[in-house]
């Protein structure tokens, strides 16, 4: 057991560094699932190096046999005839107590990772479409942002429907700023989106009925159903299946916008930074005999293992949603070459949430930026 002191401070995280490595403790969390309990610890370790890692447990005090209530990750040195643990700061341990009902939360959706954000517009847009949906709570991995889109987070943080989790590693790694490493190299893909996807699976494995892994660009929109509330329970009777769901893809590119939007869409808007979504009615047809890249809603206790597009080791795996039941709406820049502006499709589902979404928007950009 180890006491706190002022040289083994304690840290709330997520980004701890082991001491003289290239590792970072993201966050730690009681494993409930497997036939002996432990600690799973979400960490980025830098492949190249060897080292053998160590656990340290703070028990509070007690004798060992105690549940740990705080973890440090560390490496043994050496000195003279002796050995040194290197403790930069021990951390809590989340998911002490597993629940199998009464969630504080029905749907969760996890943002990885915000940067460079001034899409003021889309981003109330996108919170209050989620509300609409059915989500109670919105985790974002942030890096920065624009002033007012701060101003926008710390409204809804007030509102106790954001959380935001500090995402400091470009201070740490040479991060990868995009998917494509050829594009944009890196010691770590894309601002660790990976690791914060996991990390946020593990945070909310007990506090969320649900968890969906997606972007603030895109929507998954249930078509026979108003909400995910009501989508999710009827998936799951459909295909007898309780792990994940997976959201095919439809790419709404931002090139293509319709000359009408809802009438009540008010001149307000204009001011703000950030792409308007309503506009963009124009859907890119999926080939069938291809595959369509997705998202994914799970349930998080089923989830060892989530990446971006899909889980990597879960039980019970995922099954694709019929698109005529649920699909995605991704509204994003896409190249015009890869797309005939003959073959789009004119889809205005988006617009059935109109008469609901726009006051609340319009009320949220009033209240988070003080505008009359």
């Amino acid at each position: 057991q180890v006491k706190k002191t002022r040289k083994n401070p304690f840290n709330n995280g997520p980004m701890i560094k082991v001491a003289h490595h290239k590792a970072y403790v993201i966050g730690s969390y009681v494993e409930h699932r497997l036939s002996s309990k432990m600690i799973q610890t979400v960490a980025i370790v830098f492949r190249s190096e060897e080292v053998q890692y160590y656990c340290l447990l703070c028990c509070d005090g007690r004798n060992i046999s105690a549940a740990a209530t705080f973890v440090a990750i560390t490496s043994q040195i050496h000195e003279g005839n002796g050995s040194l643990w290197n403790i930069q700061s021990f951390q809590p341990v989340g998911n002490q107590q597993p629940r199998t009902e009464n969630f504080p939360y029905a749907f969760t959706v996890c943002i990885s990772v915000m940067y460079d954000y001034m899409n003021v517009l889309g981003l109330v847009q996108a919170m209050e479409m989620f509300k609409l949906l059915g989500v109670q709570k919105v985790a974002i991995y942030k890096i920065n942002c624009h002033l007012d889109t701060q101003k926008v987070l710390d409204y809804y943080v007030r509102q106790g429907f954001v959380e935001i989790i500090p995402w400091t590693v470009s201070s740490y790694i040479k991060v990868s700023r995009g998917w494509k490493k050829s594009d944009s190299p890196g010691e770590l893909h894309y601002f660790g989106q990976i690791a914060a996807l996991n990390d946020c699976v593990y945070r909310y494995m007990y506090e969320s009925q649900y968890v969906a892994l997606q972007d603030l660009d895109e929507l998954i929109l249930p078509l026979k159903e108003d909400n995910w509330t009501t989508l999710i329970p009827h998936l799951e009777e459909i295909y007898q299946h309780h792990a994940g769901f997976e959201f095919e893809n439809n790419i709404f590119p931002i090139s293509l916008s319709s000359n009408k939007t809802p009438e009540n869409t008010p001149d307000l808007w204009k001011q703000f930074e950030g792409e308007n979504m309503l506009p963009h009615v124009y859907r890119i047809p999926n080939d069938p005999n291809e595959f369509n890249n997705f998202k994914v809603i799970m349930n998080p206790r089923l989830v060892f293992k989530p990446s971006v597009h899909g889980l990597l080791d879960s039980i019970g795996g995922t099954v694709r949603v019929d698109p005529k039941i649920a699909r995605m709406y991704h509204i994003k820049s896409y190249p015009s070459k890869y797309f005939s502006p003959e073959s789009v499709i004119r889809d205005t589902h988006l617009w059935d949430y109109a008469d609901k979404l726009i006051p609340a928007v319009s009320e949220v950009l009033r209240q988070a930026l003080n505008i009359q």
